[in-house]
């Protein structure tokens, strides 16, 4: 809604000033192209880290989908093992410090395979990247080493090193394939056998591949809880 009027709002005075001249409305309608700037990036971005969203993601993938022959994509769910250790030890500050420094990370690495890299939710991050001359599980262990290495953060008692690990789900998919029903998917029920299996490992979506028992998992999934709640998955 409020991109809808900041748009109206240039329309409108791009309009005036044709009737009262250009140069007297020219500093409001750099502000308002500005602000709508703004918004459009406030939509597609996590504003803690700077990475896409998954709107933004989702946008992306489109525009691979549309913009380019059908080709093979890697999709990439990436979930932090101990997460909530570090936010309940040290201060959500330096929870916010370690998703920061890790979205960093994660953002490096995957531009050095051309792909790109989002914050889903919490410290979940997702990654597409085309599939290249390097196998993927090279790729997969590069991306677990990465987050593995030590970030210093900031923490009550002043800085201090932590360290956390990751369970990768991974999916080779066309970039045809809906990127939320059947790529994010597959990544999914994979990332969960990772962290199933104790986490700091990937797992490769396999065909036929379901999740782990519900009972056998850490909890239920934030999803879960919203369909629980809603009645419908987001």
């Amino acid at each position: 809604m409020s991109t809808t009027l900041l748009v109206i709002a240039t329309i409108v005075a791009a309009t005036l000033g044709v009737g009262v001249g250009y140069l007297s409305t020219r500093p409001t309608i750099h502000r308002l192209r500005k602000e709508l700037a703004d918004a459009a990036w406030q939509l597609t971005h996590d504003p803690l880290t700077g990475l896409l969203n998954r709107t933004g993601l989702r946008t992306v993938h489109a525009t691979i989908a549309a913009t380019s022959d059908p080709q093979p994509l890697i999709v990439m769910l990436i979930d932090l093992d101990q997460f909530k250790e570090i936010n309940d030890t040290h201060s959500h500050d330096a929870g916010d410090d370690l998703l920061m420094e890790t979205a960093d990370r994660l953002n490096r690495l995957a531009h050095t395979y051309g792909g790109t890299v989002a914050r889903l939710s919490g410290d979940e991050f997702a990654a597409i990247l085309p599939v290249g001359r390097h196998p993927i599980s090279d790729i997969a262990d590069r991306f677990n080493s990465v987050i593995a290495a030590p970030v210093k953060v900031q923490a009550d008692s002043g800085p201090v090193a932590v360290t956390v690990t990751a369970s990768l789900g991974i999916a080779a998919v066309a970039s045809t394939d809906p990127v939320q029903d059947i790529a994010l998917h597959r990544a999914d029920t994979a990332m969960y056998h990772a962290k199933h299996h104790g986490g700091d490992r990937h797992v490769l979506y396999t065909p036929g591949m379901t999740m782990p028992d519900r009972e056998r998992r850490r909890g239920p999934r934030l999803r879960d809880l919203r369909r629980d709640q809603r009645g419908s998955v987001e």
